[in-house]
């Protein structure tokens, strides 16, 4: 009698693990997403080791990715070639977000959309976006200009340009300049927005796009550059 009350009890454990297993899946590939970020290119925003909250429903529903948004997108075609397939016991702990994702998934900010001409530097050393200088120091690494490669590019509707914070230390769309694609990310690549730094505890944090992007506006095209 004993024993069939264990296994019964093995059973319903067993049943219990498995559900909750399922939701945390089910949560993960529709509503919100875990994500270890994997290096300090996004210092001092985030460091190596912050666990984030990715909302997978941000871009629903008609919602487009803004100036400013923290994303985390698969690199695959645009960053990379190509990405090597992770087991399937890693695969999964990283879909949990209890191991770093594969090295195709960035964490950027997004700093132009599809028909922004994004420049950097002009003559007082800022980076514009069609025209209008950006504020970064919201965000920008202490130290960092905000680029040491000179560009100017036109992103091509339904693409994004993203950089990181820790411009001297982040590989980013400027990096892939001359590849196919000019560096830019398609917007169906993105997973998410990371909306909150939740882990360790004492860096729990809500990831709010920047004042700055707010002197852009609705401002679009290809802009005058000074």
């Amino acid at each position: 009698m004993a024993g069939g009350r264990v296994r019964r009890l093995s059973r319903e454990l067993l049943l219990l693990v498995g559900i909750c297993v399922l939701v945390l899946l089910v949560v993960n590939a529709f509503v919100a997403r875990p994500f270890v970020v994997p290096s300090g290119s996004m210092e001092n925003t985030l460091r190596p080791g912050d666990r984030l909250v990715v909302n997978r429903l941000a871009y629903a529903f008609g919602g487009t990715v803004q100036r400013g948004d923290v994303v985390v997108f698969d690199g695959t075609g645009s960053f990379l070639p190509y990405a090597a397939e992770p087991g399937a016991v890693r695969g999964a702990l990283a879909e949990l977000g209890l191991l770093p994702t594969g090295n195709s998934v960035y964490v950027k900010r997004v700093i132009g959309v599809g028909g922004d001409r994004v420049t950097c530097c002009g003559t007082d050393g800022r980076l514009r976006v069609n025209g209008v200088p950006l504020e970064e120091t919201d965000y920008l690494a202490a130290g960092d200009a905000p680029s040491s490669v000179a560009f100017d590019v036109v992103v091509p509707a339904g693409k994004l340009w993203v950089m990181g914070d820790h411009r001297s230390a982040s590989s980013d769309s400027r990096d892939h300049l001359g590849e196919p694609g000019g560096g830019t990310v398609p917007e169906e690549k993105v997973i998410g927005r990371a909306d909150w730094v939740v882990f360790p505890v004492g860096r729990w944090s809500s990831l709010d796009r920047p004042a700055g992007f707010s002197s852009i506006g609705g401002s679009t095209g290809h802009g005058h550059q000074g």
